[in-house]
């Protein structure tokens, strides 16, 4: 590109520097995110509730000190959640427990997706044999309840670490949104240009990867957050009924522990027992209202809605 000076002489422009690009797009991004009031609020309550989880225990005790004397104590504005069964403070726990939640949930929902989204995709364009064995699969796993496996795998594999409660998660989760992307992928597929690229013969995968997965992203997206919501429930739903063991610190074995050691019949033990049902409450509805942004800046005909 060149631009007229006033001494009639003809210079090449330059281009904007990097550092400019980067912020130009930062800025569009952000000002795309704010289109949604509710979506942007969800994205800041995440990342400050990722940012605390993930952060925060850095400057918390490794060992909280008991003190038998503050047993169910009340909340007060030093300890806004009071004090557990043995007298240590619920807003530490709440901090130091998050981080294992988070990692699980964000793992989980990445493995059942791109389980669900891989074969899913290559199910639905393939078809024939290789969509039957899929599909087949898929009805099998389906038909197995998740609680009653998982409880059958908690009575003879005793899951040690969060990544390993991740993969049991990630791989049992992959089913339903199987499904969902093989239907869509059989709606686009019939597309003119995904039709120009097969004659073009430009290979399945760069097919599947390039022309149709795009397509579907703000699709992808949606099932990544319901995938990540559910792998929490799930994990606090484990801890609840004993399943997995109580080793570390989340939030699961905060409600556990504080179902089975009675702190219902304490007056000054609702901060402990609303603590870690707030927090989880808190971040999926957060996850949730920020995945509507996301997918109207994926989808650009959502915004006119």
């Amino acid at each position: 590109m060149t631009q007229i000076l006033d001494t009639g002489t003809m210079q090449p422009a330059q281009a904007p520097a990097p550092d400019e690009q980067g912020t130009g797009a930062f800025r569009s991004f952000v000002r795309e995110l704010m289109r949604s009031k509710t979506g942007f609020l969800g994205f800041c309550v995440f990342t400050l509730m990722v940012l605390v989880c993930l952060i925060g225990p850095l400057f918390t005790p490794n060992d909280l000190p008991t003190n038998t004397n503050l047993i169910y104590g009340p909340a007060s504005w030093s300890h806004p959640f009071g004090f557990d069964s043995e007298g240590r403070d619920v807003f530490i726990q709440v901090v130091d427990g998050g981080r294992a939640v988070i990692l699980v949930g964000f793992l989980a929902a990445l493995i059942s997706t791109v389980i669900a989204v891989v074969f899913g995709a290559l199910a639905a364009y393939l078809g024939g044999r290789v969509d039957s064995i899929i599909v087949t699969a898929t009805d099998i796993v389906l038909t197995v309840p998740s609680i009653i496996l998982l409880a059958v795998l908690a009575a003879f594999y005793r899951v040690g670490d969060s990544i390993t409660l991740a993969i049991i998660l990630g791989v049992l989760g992959w089913p339903g949104l199987l499904r969902a992307v093989r239907a869509q992928v059989f709606s686009l597929k019939q597309r003119e240009y995904i039709e120009a690229a097969r004659l073009l013969d430009l290979g399945t995968g760069r097919i599947v990867i390039r022309e149709i997965l795009p397509n579907m992203a703000s699709f992808i997206l949606m099932n990544f957050v319901i995938g990540m919501t559910n792998a929490i429930y799930a994990m606090a739903g484990l801890y609840l009924l004993g399943l997995a063991p109580m080793q570390g610190d989340n939030w699961g074995i905060m409600i556990n522990f504080a179902w089975t050691r009675g702190a219902i019949f304490f007056d000054g033990s609702l901060g402990y027992i609303l603590g870690p049902v707030l927090s989880i409450c808190i971040l999926q509805l957060s996850l949730v209202t920020m995945a509507r942004s996301f997918e109207e800046i994926l989808n650009p005909r959502l915004r006119h809605n």
